[in-house]
């Protein structure tokens, strides 16, 4: 199966909505598991218990039709609990096998809860599993099916032993509680939930679909981007955010999958904020290198946030100019800021003249100007 840019681009946007519809807040954990899926990566959810990791993963696996396993893990899982019990048949005929059906190594999507609690054994098979799709048990080599394994666990780890298991997670997001502002929501979605109103998800996608997806990720263009990536990469560097090789390497294929779940065939500035998902390592650099993209990059979110410092500036200055009286000498200078703002905001504008929201906002800023300008060239009798 092949899809046209166009076609791959709607499934997964239809993908991504299906997936958040019934959570309340949780665009962002919604984005890292749509940008795994399609990237046929491995992402890991950080936050407290009761956030919906667990429910949105399995979700996205029902909305695809996949084999999905779950397991919560601790310091005392068995590999058997994960890959299998030992064949007792095939044993006593001298072959070593597991009964793997409805296990780990027949899943498709995986989600391990508490990933980071389990014993050194499983751990090495885990980090075999995620970069080969390969479980290796004794002396035999057993392929898998696996897509994507999603982790979740309350801590980011410490030990140096997990640090290869943690970087195999090309995305990590920090899932935390819901602000005061959704909770109203969130009563109610959890209450129709509770009542039923909510349905079972039913497949909108398949397997097959997802993987045609992938495929047309990888044929994303990035030439565009490249160097912007290798400037910012040092950026980070500069500011204490090291990344390794491997995801130096893979943050790319993420890229492309944000530009293509955005319409566009070419990578733009605007896809490089994936690496708010691929570069943060402790809690504390989530929140860090949302300023760094803020400031070194010209995305929607930065130029929306310039626009309102703009438009709280002009209300200010508003203020100020009725209070002024006719011919003020200050008025001439409130009339020089003004149209600096007003260059400022058609500037900023100028590569988003599509985006109806950054339009919408612009326009009213603008009007807001004008009228102030209005009222100094009447004080001033011009």
């Amino acid at each position: 199966m092949s899809l046209t840019f166009e076609e791959a681009s709607a499934k997964a946007q239809r993908f991504l909505k299906e997936l958040e519809a019934p959570f309340v807040g949780r665009h962002d954990e919604a984005m890292v598991i749509t940008l795994s899926l399609m990237c046929g990566e491995h992402s890991v959810l950080v936050g407290e218990p009761g956030t919906a990791k667990s429910a949105m993963v399995r979700r996205a696996a029902s909305l695809l039709n996949a084999r999905f396993f779950k397991y919560l893990l601790t310091k005392y899982t068995e590999p058997s609990e994960l890959f299998g019990p030992l064949d007792i048949r095939a044993l006593r005929k001298g072959v070593y096998a597991r009964v793997t059906a409805g296990k780990l190594p027949e899943a498709e999507i995986a989600f391990l809860d508490e990933i980071f609690n389990a014993s050194s054994a499983i751990l090495n098979t885990l980090l075999s599993l995620m970069m080969e799709r390969v479980i290796y048990d004794g002396y035999v080599e057993l392929r898998t099916p696996l897509w994507s394994l999603f982790g979740a666990s309350n801590r980011v780890p410490e030990e140096p032993e997990l640090e290869a298991l943690y970087d195999r997670f090309l995305l990590r997001t920090h899932v935390k509680p819901l602000d005061q502002d959704y909770w109203a929501e969130l009563l109610e979605a959890s209450w129709r939930i509770e009542v039923g109103s909510i349905s079972e998800p039913k497949p909108i996608l398949s397997m097959e679909d997802l993987k045609a997806i992938n495929r047309t990720v990888l044929k994303v263009n990035l030439d565009n981007v490249k160097s912007s990536l290798l400037r910012l990469l040092l950026v980070l560097e500069e500011k204490g955010l090291h990344v390794t090789d491997r995801r130096k390497g893979k943050i790319l294929k993420v890229v492309a999958a944000h530009a293509l779940l955005n319409g566009r065939s070419a990578a733009t500035e605007d896809d490089l904020v994936v690496l708010k998902y691929t570069v943060p390592r402790v809690l504390e650099d989530f929140e860090k290198i949302q300023v760094i993209l803020m400031e070194e990059l010209r995305t929607k979110e930065r130029v929306l946030r310039e626009l309102n410092e703009i438009r709280t500036n002009v209300r200010t200055a508003g203020i100020k100019i009725k209070q002024l009286g006719p011919f003020d000498p200050r008025l001439v200078d409130h009339y020089k800021n003004l149209k600096v703002a007003k260059n400022k905001v058609l500037s900023l504008i100028k590569d988003f003249d599509d985006d109806e929201e950054i339009t919408k906002i612009a326009n009213e800023v603008i009007n807001e100007i004008d009228e102030l300008l209005d009222v100094i060239t009447a004080k001033l009798n011009v």
